[in-house]
């Protein structure tokens, strides 16, 4: 068997979406679990669409996400260029499409934009289609000579017989059969000289090698007329691998305004590149092991292509959230303050350990910016009612908590050392002299110092962060607080 040789082939038409990324991990895993070659060509043929630095955003998301090509516009290994346009310069697509134009397998069509107008349409998934009638099928070979000769403006056709049945074998779907009056005679080359993208596709892939052609199945469609190509050049058809749909949480097609379409609005958003390709690898593929975090490295050695399931992929937010959550807890300490720094001190604008705080959030953040509703209450109390002292568990109420806060009051006052060790020792001390429950004291004080129900971090470690000075105003402020409470009560 040949060496297994894979492809991805953008067009530069904007930023990378989630659907694109899935299909060059694919390609990437398959080419690497097989010990193959996976190749980056540019697909620029449809030059109304193109987007200035858009080939840059796909240089930078493939090495980003760790997907390094074996070949590619910048890794010649013998198959260039690997640039659509720049391998128009050298007339292969004009000479392959007349090639088949001389095995009666394409011709040359005149028709002026009136006359295709004029045509009849046919609606297929949604969109209204024009079925060419091969009205210059019938041309004789001095009509086209002298047509050409004139300098007549043409396209290049793809002669598709209007019975019998074209048969394509999909890895995923099996053998699926198509009425060939159901296929249009598509455009090959278009009038200004380029290549339809189609067209460009296939005799790309079949000249540098390509074994496995893997994209979405909104192209099975498609895939007749691929595979007809392939058979009127007498050529070996590639394993085809269509892709199943990523949706939303609503079940409908992943979109822009999603926010959460392209890798770089999640990379935006605080997501880590390694979170975001082990889920992505897993929007329409299953391990064999009940697993869900791998490393590049594990996913190409696990990656069989054939546990690819046929069933619309979710993307799901909160999903992600959560493995990029499990990604942060795992994360070296030094990495994950270096990331974090920016957002504490967009938070923070007081004199605080920003690493003390870091190492709380670690393991209660599932994104960066979640950092923000965590640590907000070191700058400032936030308002809270007194209600948020009782607690069924812990066994406290506004009352209860008064009474321990006015009589930890004085021995806080009395401690010089407001390290995280002495403080909890000095609480646990108050609790083992009370006889009561540890929660039974840090709840209050917790409440007291934060006013927050929720912290990253407990009684002990927010007061080392705050200080001698700021922990005491906040619980003499919460005394206050909860004396007025008990009056208004009465």
């Amino acid at each position: 068997m040949s060496k297994v040789r894979t492809r991805y082939a953008p067009s530069p038409t904007g930023k990378m979406h989630v659907g694109n990324l899935r299909s060059a991990l694919y390609e990437f895993l398959i080419a690497k679990h097989a010990g193959g070659d996976f190749m980056l060509r540019i697909e620029d043929t449809d030059q109304e669409r193109f987007v200035e630095g858009a080939i840059d955003i796909i240089y930078r998301t493939l090495e980003s996400a760790g997907l390094k090509h074996d070949e590619g516009p910048d890794k010649d290994g013998g198959f260039g260029p690997y640039i659509q346009s720049e391998r128009m310069k050298s007339g292969i697509y004009m000479e392959y499409a007349r090639k088949l134009v001389e095995r009666g397998e394409a011709y040359y069509c005149f028709c002026d934009k009136e006359r295709l107008d004029s045509l009849k349409t046919e609606i297929v998934e949604g969109k209204e289609i024009m079925m060419y009638d091969k009205h210059c099928l019938s041309l004789s070979k001095e009509e086209v000579e002298a047509n050409l000769a004139s300098g007549k403006p043409f396209v290049i056709r793809q002669n598709i017989p209007n019975e019998g049945t074209t048969t394509f074998h999909d890895e995923l779907y099996g053998d699926i059969s198509v009425e060939n009056a159901e296929l249009d005679d598509m455009v090959l080359i278009k009038s200004d000289g380029y290549p339809t993208y189609n067209f460009a596709n296939v005799v790309d892939d079949h000249t540098m090698n390509i074994t496995h052609v893997v994209r979405g199945n909104e192209y099975l469609s498609s895939a007749p007329k691929y595979q007809r190509l392939y058979d009127a050049f007498g050529w070996e058809s590639p394993v085809y691998i269509h892709l199943p749909l990523i949706t939303d949480e609503n079940h409908k097609k992943l979109s822009k305004r999603s926010g959460h379409a392209s890798f770089e609005d999640l990379i935006a958003q605080g997501f880590l590149t390694e979170a975001v390709v082990n889920y992505i690898a897993l929007l329409g593929w299953s391990p064999e092991e009940n697993r869900e975090i791998f490393t590049l490295d594990e996913l190409i050695e696990e990656f069989d292509y054939h546990r690819i399931s046929k069933s619309p992929a979710v993307f799901d937010i909160v999903k992600l959230k959560w493995m990029n959550g499990e990604y942060l807890k795992a994360m070296d300490f030094d990495k994950f303050y270096e990331m974090a720094e920016p957002y504490l001190r967009e938070s923070l604008t007081k004199d605080f350990d920003l690493k003390k705080i870091a190492a709380m959030v670690k393991t209660r953040i599932e994104i960066f910016p979640d950092i923000a509703d965590h640590v907000d209450f070191f700058e400032a109390v936030p308002e809270y009612d007194i209600s948020m002292y009782a607690h069924k568990k812990m066994k406290t109420t506004p009352e209860t908590s008064l009474e321990v806060l006015e009589e930890l009051l004085p021995i806080l006052e009395a401690q010089e050392d407001y390290a995280n060790d002495a403080l909890y020792e000095t609480l646990c001390k108050y609790v083992a002299d009370k006889g009561c429950k540890n929660g039974y004291v840090m709840w209050p004080v917790r409440t007291a110092v934060s006013g927050k129900q929720m912290t990253p971090g407990g009684a002990t470690e927010i007061m080392e962060v705050l200080g001698k000075e700021e922990s005491l105003a906040r619980i003499r402020a919460a005394v206050a607080k909860l004396q007025a409470g008990k009056e208004s009560s009465l």
